[in-house]
Formats: structure tokens, sequence, C-alpha cells
């Protein structure tokens, strides 16, 4: 039906992610956007792309995102923080996402063979 999205937005493991966060800090790094200077001027609230790859799709629609540190984080498919990379994106970050691929192909290959 026209109109309608699945609860996983068609998000699959392996699929690019950026998820635009939050942060808060007295020095934005040079990708901040949307930089606003807290009411006293100490620190400044603003945004940050992170370039992350899908590891798994859960059954109730929410993502297990890989970070390229290794960290995982949950995230609903529907969050309007999550987005796909933009061909952009695909282009000036690809190392970001294929340094993340190789880190899970890698713990794949030595995990133990569960048979």
């Amino acid at each position: 039906m026209i109109g309608l999205r699945s609860n996983t937005m068609g998000w699959t493991a392996g699929d690019w992610a950026v998820y635009r966060k939050s942060k808060i800090s007295s020095k934005p790094g040079l990708r901040a956007a949307r930089v606003v200077a807290t009411p006293k001027g100490e620190s400044y609230n603003y945004l940050v792309d992170k370039y992350w790859v899908v590891e798994q799709v859960k059954s109730d629609g929410r993502l297990v995102l890989r970070t390229p540190g290794g960290k995982k984080n949950l995230v609903d498919s529907d969050d309007p923080n999550l987005r796909r990379p933009s061909l952009w994106d695909r282009f000036l970050f690809r190392e970001r996402f294929q340094f993340i691929e190789e880190q899970m192909q890698d713990q794949q290959d030595s995990s133990p063979d569960p048979s």
C-alpha cells in the first residue's frame, strides 16, 4: 500500500546508517552542526553526524548499530535522528563505514563455531 512503511523502514544487517547525535561540550569539533551557546556561554549544544553500520534488525523494529569503536547502540528504526547516508556521505565517509564492516567481519571470523 502506498504511504505505509514497515516498522523496520527496510533496514537490513550491513546497511550503512547516519545518526545525528546531540552533544554538549566546551569545544565543539569541526563536524559540529547547529552550534548554540548555553545561557552563560560556558559550553555549547550541537549536533554531530555519526557513521555507523546496522549489525542486527530486532523483531520489534529496533536496530543494533555498530560504531567504529566497537560499541553497539540500540535505536528505533523510525528515530528522526537516523537516516540513510546520502551519496555524498557514502563518498566522503566510506572508509568509516568500511572500517566498521571489517571489524564486524573479523569478529565473525574469530568467534568459535557453535556446531
